[in-house]
């Protein structure tokens, strides 16, 4: 799982400001640097007699010469030295048009002062973002690709099955059954895919409403009974009653998503455990279960789309669940901790008692 640590480091003064007086000071010395060469000319002349020698009549003969003197030299004064804060903007320009054309790997170096530093690592922090986009992004396609052709191949390869004549009643069972549960796991798959878009993209929440959370986590319990039965799994489920703000559809899917990654990794006829607690304005659901130990790198992994760290029971779910609860709890300020021994995996959920 790619993880992008993001340093701001404030500036003395904006940006907006700095470059104002950077501007301002070239435009000054721009004006100096004219002042001092149209001087130095009108000395040379008034040495060489040459306005002397003009009548007052005459007087606009000289005055064309110093402005058409001055016009001039801040022209050139002007294309020489406006090269060099054009210079990072041409870089950045440049820089911007690779990262439309698709390079995201592009980077920009425009020197050591403060200020250009801070504009190279902004646009080296997008451009890094863009590239894990990127690389997120055909990952997901490529997964999404591979998941989605394993059940209709099944499928299809027991529909043929069933086409022969040779085959016995429990045979022809056994594949109708095969075909029926990857046809359900299909559609799940495609349910969790739509469910993942919508949360992605989603920023704001909307039906906030206060239920009893107590009450909620006993009937995802209940949604996933048919699971933990066939398993022999017991289920304990034992707090107070606890009232939250939050969005009651969207948490639904966090408590069924994690209780059946328990479920799916729980060895037969062992036990999940659900805690339920309430510190400083916090909630902190518990859910235990006592299956095989997850490593540090699994543990980073998890919410990866698709990605499954047992691949014995690969086909026992989508590997998406984790990551749709992931986003619902950050879309409600909270955060999922995950701590694993060889005794126990241990999902916490951490949310504030009301959404703002």
């Amino acid at each position: 799982m790619i993880k992008l640590i993001r340093k701001h480091k404030k500036l003395k003064n904006p940006p907006p400001v700095i470059l104002t007086l950077v501007f301002a000071i070239l435009v000054f010395g721009i004006l100096v640097i004219t002042m001092l060469i149209v001087g130095i000319f009108v000395v040379v002349l008034n040495k060489l007699q040459f306005i002397d020698s003009l009548n007052a009549p005459n007087i606009w003969i000289p005055t064309i010469w110093f402005a058409s003197a001055s016009t001039l030299t801040g022209t050139v004064v002007a294309i020489i030295f406006s090269r060099i804060p054009l210079k990072p903007i041409n870089t950045i320009i440049h820089g911007m048009n690779q990262l439309a054309n698709g390079k995201y790997q592009t980077r920009i170096d425009l020197g050591h002062i403060s200020l250009a530093k801070g504009i190279s690592n902004s646009f080296n922090t997008l451009a890094e973002e863009l590239e894990n986009t990127e690389m997120l992004r055909s990952d997901f396609v490529n997964n999404f690709s591979h998941e989605f052709k394993t059940p209709i191949v099944s499928i299809c390869g027991f529909a043929k099955l069933l086409q022969r004549d040779t085959i016995s009643k429990e045979k022809q069972k056994e594949y109708l059954n095969i075909i029926v549960e990857e046809s359900t796991r299909l559609s799940e798959m495609a349910t969790n895919v739509l469910n993942l878009t919508k949360v992605e993209y989603q920023s704001i929440l909307t039906d906030i409403s206060k239920f009893n959370l107590s009450e909620q986590l006993r009937n995802s319990v209940l949604m996933l009974e048919n699971k933990w039965m066939q398993k022999g799994i017991s289920i304990t489920v034992e707090f107070n009653e606890y009232y939250i703000e939050a969005c009651e559809e969207l948490l639904k899917q966090v408590w069924i998503n994690i209780l059946d990654n328990s479920i799916k990794f729980s060895p037969n006829h062992s036990e999940i455990e659900i805690e339920l607690k309430e510190e400083q304005e916090l909630f902190m659901v518990s859910i235990i279960n006592h299956g095989p130990e997850m490593s540090q790198e699994e543990i980073n992994r998890i919410y990866d789309k698709f990605w499954q760290g047992d691949t014995s029971h690969a086909s026992e779910g989508t590997g998406i669940g984790l990551s749709i609860a992931k986003r619902i709890v950050e879309l409600h300020k909270g955060k999922i901790d995950v701590y694993s021994s060889k005794e126990q995996t241990k999902f916490t959920v951490i949310l504030p008692n009301r959404v703002l």
